[in-house]
């Protein structure tokens, strides 16, 4: 029988997070579990669980423990796992360090995920997390309601598909309850979807979007950060640019992404842990076990 669960909330730009510690890899997490937890009204609530275990501590992390001690364990709200969270390695970067498990370095602190691992450079307010180039390989569409909008679709460790609205749809105008529809053949694992339309220009900012995102496997979130990467990858791309810093409003903020002279990627914004607890899981409601698995 599974006894208390200590746990901590993060959020980076209202993206927020359960945040597990569970470094020898002991805890029986299951997908109903995952679910219950992030449940809203009946459990923490949050985007996602981050499972903070050690990288030689997990199957899927053990092959990156010679290069990083962590490995960002991450689920979805609805119980199915993700290959990578750009603001959940964030979060989970500003708990290692505010939990004195990793030393901030100029480098980077490695961080395995299953996308491979990233390097976060942790600030006071912001943390820049190195990640994945990402890589823009078809076009497609999505369709919200009788709205069908062309994409783009990028590999950014995981899927995306960046959609620019035009002939005068807002964001506000756009129903994502529901997931957009796209094609199931490109997409067979299921994709992140990005809605974007242009801002005023900023001041030391090559770009400026704003973006709504339809997550798999959580629904509508305030923001994401491989979504954020994704769609400053196309915002580059369409003006022509090899490296520059892209601005990306979301609905909990304001991420940058930039691609530097070396041509690497980053991702900045702020990343913050508001509340530390224990949860009952034996109190949780727990769904019906799903095969669903992105």
């Amino acid at each position: 029988m599974m006894g208390g669960v200590f746990f901590t909330k993060g959020h980076g730009t209202a993206n927020d997070f359960v945040i597990l510690p569970d470094p020898d890899g002991e805890l029986e997490l299951t997908p109903p579990l995952v679910a219950a937890l992030c449940d809203r009204r009946r459990g923490v609530g949050g985007d996602g669980v981050l499972r903070v275990v050690r990288a030689a501590k997990h199957p899927e992390g053990a092959g990156h423990a010679a290069d990083a001690e962590w490995f960002m364990d991450y689920w979805n709200s609805d119980g199915s796992i993700a290959e990578m969270c750009g603001n959940g390695v964030r979060v989970f970067a500003r708990y290692l360090v505010e939990n004195n498990l990793a030393t901030p370095a100029p480098s980077g602190l490695p961080v395995a995920t299953r996308a491979g691992i990233m390097f976060a450079v942790v600030g006071a307010d912001t943390i820049s997390v190195r990640m994945s180039t990402p890589r823009v390989y078809a076009a497609s569409t999505a369709t919200v309601g009788s709205l069908t909008v062309p994409g783009i679709a990028v590999d950014c460790g995981n899927p995306h598909l960046v959609c620019g609205l035009h002939d005068g749809v807002g964001l506000a105008a756009l129903d994502l309850t529901t997931a957009p529809l796209v094609d199931q053949a490109l997409f067979r694992a299921g994709v992140n979807v990005e809605f974007v339309e242009p801002a005023a220009g900023l001041d030391g900012l090559d770009r400026h979007v704003r973006m709504r995102v339809h997550e798999r496997g959580s629904g509508e979130t305030q923001s994401c950060g491989t979504g954020a990467l994704a769609v400053g990858a196309v915002a580059l791309r369409d003006a022509g640019l090899t490296t520059g810093s892209v601005a990306v409003d979301v609905l909990g903020g304001r991420l940058v992404i930039t691609c530097d002279e070396r041509g690497a990627w980053w991702l900045a914004g702020p990343a913050v842990l508001v509340a530390t607890g224990e949860v009952d899981p034996s109190a949780l409601t727990i769904p019906p076990a799903t095969t669903q698995a992105n």
